[in-house]
């Protein structure tokens, strides 16, 4: 049972000894560091329930506690704080109990508990991923591991965004200005190539804009004459009539795309259970639609367009099927989500990872969801996240401005082993063992840095701090990691006797870091933060080097102090790996 657990039954029990009124519940907060105590309850709220002073209230408390709970060691009140010192006993059972246990934090599932569909990455298939797409890829896997390790089954899954006005635009070009070019004959990723179609078609389809308008055309005439788009446009109408040439090039360049993501997926160390396509998903979800005109849900209006009245909701109207018959985003993600469902039964929620820029999109989806009448639709989360700038400003898909995910990932492995190389500890390293060592950094930095900014609020990204070895940086928490390895690697004796020991002021700050542990991963998991994670473990690090700069650990002459000393070292570090996996970031054994 964790601390707060067995004072909140405490607490409970001693409010009804003492002043016969049952408490509801118990507010803790940590002790400042200016008193004495290992955590703290607040009594203002008491006050509502017993008529008496806080310090009274407090030291009523606080001397029931000392009498009647082994753990409590003390206590001294403050106002209407009750600070209250934890016993060391409690600490060295707490901790002889976790030790051994590998997958500590991690909580097992529950049986026959719904599990968790987490979808995220769900890129267009007309260019490769940029640093937008990297933010996102990021987060939905993190959340996904720390839903998992808080105890539910997780599926990860993306939606590919492989239909649509935006993919005939990329294929138009290629016809048009692309001469057979293959990833083959080019060099190039495969996505690369198609992204480089698109920026190809924007640039003609603006050129033909700026003739029409110099003939006397209004800019908005111009943008709807262009040919470029009028062909565009009829290119979707027969990838939708099912055209056999349209759909035989619609595949070929969509495999281009798709083996060119895979190359960046594992170069991020990211997988998924399960692929959906929209190209599959909207006819799904254009029966749906058609179930929903005749319950009433859906109205089609003259020009033979359908809607749905979300007004009375404080939302507005919303299309889900065009004029000419075509679905929309909306109609796809009716379908997608209905189908994920039939494809696993045990799916009770799923969690959107998809930019604040769709906030509006999925109350509206998850509302039609809801009047549809499917259950699932109450568990339906969306992992709204800021925009990511670089300090040169927002990137454009369109004008080709962006930050290629590839190129990204090749500039912090080479930024982490130019910094790695100025501090110069790779002796005895080979050239093997460096390239590996420059990626894990690299790709730590990247992905702490990413992570430890909550998912809610933009960010600017700065690769040059981001591997930083000092500071909130993952080098910095790789490298606390790195040094309790090179601890263990000197150690020449059992770590598996229990101890005990008077307990240092910094082993017992350690102890509390440790057993917030699992309460933080539960935490993460409730609000889709691994930004709880992320900071969780960069404070225990700062922890664990105030402890290594304080106390002597392996030239300790007490036997038993640094036995405890090392358990508690490796104990750390496990914490450190395990947290860190949940943010998909692996850690060195030495650096």
């Amino acid at each position: 049972m964790m601390l707060q657990q067995i004072l909140t039954e405490k607490i409970q029990k001693a409010v009804q000894d003492v002043f016969d009124v049952t408490l509801e519940k118990v507010e803790f907060q940590a002790t400042r560091r200016e008193f004495e105590g290992d955590i703290t309850v607040v009594i203002f709220p008491l006050l509502k329930l017993v008529k008496s002073n806080p310090v009274e209230l407090g030291t009523k408390i606080g001397e029931y506690l000392v009498a009647n709970v082994a753990e409590v060691a003390r206590f001294n009140v403050v106002s209407g704080f009750l600070n209250i010192v934890i016993s060391d006993a409690y600490y060295l059972n707490f901790f002889n109990g976790i030790k051994n246990v590998s997958n500590y934090g991690f909580a097992a599932p529950k049986e026959n508990a719904k599990a968790v569909m987490v979808e995220f990455a769900s890129p267009n298939t007309n260019k490769p991923l940029h640093l937008g797409h990297v933010r996102n890829i990021l987060l939905g896997y993190s959340v996904a591991e720390i839903i998992r390790a808080s105890g539910k089954k997780v599926y990860k899954t993306q939606i590919i965004n492989d239909r649509g006005i935006h993919i005939c635009k990329s294929m138009l070009a290629w016809q048009k200005f692309g001469n057979g070019e293959t990833p083959a004959t080019s060099g190039l990723k495969g996505d690369k190539l198609v992204g480089k179609y698109y920026v190809e078609f924007d640039k003609a389809y603006k050129s033909e804009i700026t003739a029409l308008m110099a003939q006397g055309k209004s800019e908005e005439e111009a943008k709807k004459q262009a040919p470029m788009i009028l062909e565009a446009q009829q290119m979707l109408l027969d990838w939708e009539a099912g055209k056999p040439e349209v759909v035989a090039l619609w595949k070929t360049m969509n495999q281009w795309v798709y083996d060119g993501f895979a190359v960046t997926y594992k170069d991020l160390g990211v997988d998924f259970d399960s692929y959906y396509y929209e190209s599959n998903t909207y006819l799904l979800g254009k029966e749906v639609v058609q179930f929903g005109l005749e319950k009433g849900i859906f109205e089609r209006d003259p020009d033979g367009s359908v809607w749905i009245d979300l007004t009375e909701d404080g939302l507005d109207r919303k299309i889900v099927l065009r004029s000419d018959g075509t679905a929309v985003y909306m109609t796809q993600d009716i379908g997608t989500a209905i189908q994920r469902v039939k494809d696993n039964p045990d799916v009770g929620g799923m969690v959107y990872t998809v930019g604040n820029e769709q906030d509006y999109h999925f109350k509206v989806l998850f509302l039609i969801l809801k009047k549809l009448g499917f259950d699932w639709a109450e568990s339906l989360y969306h992992l709204s996240y800021g925009m990511v700038e670089l300090p040169s400003g927002k990137m454009k898909s369109r004008e080709g401005t962006v930050v290629d995910a590839d190129d990204l990932i090749g500039e912090m492995v080479e930024t982490a082993g130019k910094i790695s190389e100025e501090l110069g500890k790779l002796e005895g390293y080979s050239e093997e063992e460096k390239t590996k060592l420059y990626r894990t950094i690299g790709l730590g930095a990247l992905k702490y840095f990413m992570l430890k900014v909550d998912p809610k609020k933009g960010m600017l990204f700065n690769p040059e701090e981001s591997v930083d070895f000092a500071g909130n940086t993952g080098p910095f928490i790789q490298y606390t990691y790195a040094r309790i390895q090179s601890i263990l690697r000197k150690t020449d004796f059992d770590l598996n006797t229990d101890v005990t020991v008077e307990i240092h002021e910094k082993e017992k700050e350690l102890l509390k870091m440790v057993e917030e542990f699992p309460v933080v991963i539960q935490d993460a998991a409730k609000h889709h933060s691994p930004a709880l994670v992320a900071n969780y473990i960069y404070e225990l690090v700062k922890e664990y080097n105030s402890f290594y700069q304080t106390v002597s650990i392996l030239g300790e002459e007490d036997e038993m102090k640094k036995i405890f000393r090392v358990q508690l070292s490796k104990k750390v570090g496990e914490v450190i790996k395990s947290a860190f996996a949940l943010l998909g970031i692996d850690v060195p054994e030495r650096m």
